[in-house]
């Protein structure tokens, strides 16, 4: 079952109209002895096209857009996060450098 969803939600990310083309490109650029055999060579090619686009590991356009910008998000995110480490670092280093405040001598003698 869990096979079945997974290649139907493939399948219907492949938009039928690319391989409608494909596949009429492809049998127009056969031999005119091969074309003569008609619709059942342009049939045969797009069922063959549509099998092999469902194995390749392909995503949506909006798939891919949209993780194109969580990624965008993620590098400003990852940049801040540098910027404030760089002043938490450079404020520890400043403090670890201050001289310890002078103790006066104590006075034995009294």
């Amino acid at each position: 079952m869990f096979i079945n969803t997974v290649l139907s939600r493939e399948a219907t990310m492949i938009d039928p109209k690319k391989i409608e083309q494909i596949a009429r490109q492809v049998h127009e650029s056969m031999p005119k002895g091969i074309r003569e055999f008609g619709d059942d060579v342009e049939k045969k090619i797009r069922q063959t096209l549509q099998a092999q686009l469902v194995r390749l590991d392909l995503v949506s356009r909006e798939e891919f857009d949209v993780q194109t910008q969580v990624l965008l998000r993620t590098r400003e995110k990852l940049a801040l996060l540098e910027q404030r480490l760089t002043e938490l670092e450079n404020r520890n280093a400043a403090e670890e450098v201050k001289p310890a405040p002078a103790i006066p001598p104590v006075d034995d003698r009294a």
